[in-house]
């Protein structure tokens, strides 16, 4: 029996492999499909160089090799953990991470991701300034206006074109104090108001 095992698993191996160098994208039984190479990287937007340097690099290692080429040839298995991969890339996250998220599985995605996300919320401050120092560089607060950025003076023309007064305004500030604190602070922050007047603002909101 345990003969006949190994014939059957040497039989689907190279009848994976037949499938993949011809990239028919056979689906056998049981679900198992394989690519080449050049499916995977065509259909993820990748190339091959890509998928080879994952493959050095541990990342994404392919589930077959053809032991007369050297082909590599994936598994339906491995085409999913490369759209993980794919995904993850696509919000920032460095390989070296991603390896050790595919390894540890969810609690290191979950904890990769946060920091991510406030990574971003520190990058997204850090580019409405460089905004606005270049702005002030080329002498033309006008160009700001060109861009998706608003400055203090911009909102309070924005609400008071709204219909709001000033203690509308103060009202405002109030609900976005006590329903967002940190998401008020993020705000006053993107106007480019200086860290002193913001304080005196949500002192005020309180």
């Amino acid at each position: 029996m345990r003969i006949e095992s190994n014939k059957s698993e040497t039989n689907k191996t190279n009848q994976f492999i037949k499938c993949a160098r011809n990239g028919c994208g056979h689906v056998f039984e049981g679900g198992d499909k394989m690519y080449t190479i050049s499916t995977l990287a065509k259909e993820f937007d990748l190339s091959r160089s890509t998928l080879i340097y994952y493959d050095k690099k541990d990342i994404l290692k392919p589930s077959f090799r053809d032991e007369n080429n050297n082909y590599r040839n994936y598994s339906k298995s491995d085409h999913d953990k490369l759209q993980q991969i794919c995904t993850l890339r696509s919000v920032g996250i460095p390989l070296a991470k991603i390896k050790e998220i595919i390894d540890q599985k969810e609690t290191s995605l979950t904890k990769s991701l946060k920091q991510r996300l406030f990574e971003l919320d520190g990058e997204l401050k850090n580019l409405r300034n460089q905004q606005r120092m270049i702005a002030q560089l080329l002498g033309n607060k006008k160009l700001l206006k060109q861009t998706r950025s608003i400055d203090k003076n911009g909102w309070i023309n924005l609400l008071k074109a709204a219909g709001m007064d000033d203690e509308d305004m103060r009202k405002w500030h109030q609900a976005f104090e006590k329903n967002a604190p940190k998401a008020h602070q993020d705000f006053l922050e993107f106007l480019g108001i200086d860290a002193v007047e913001i304080k005196k603002i949500r002192k005020n909101s309180k």
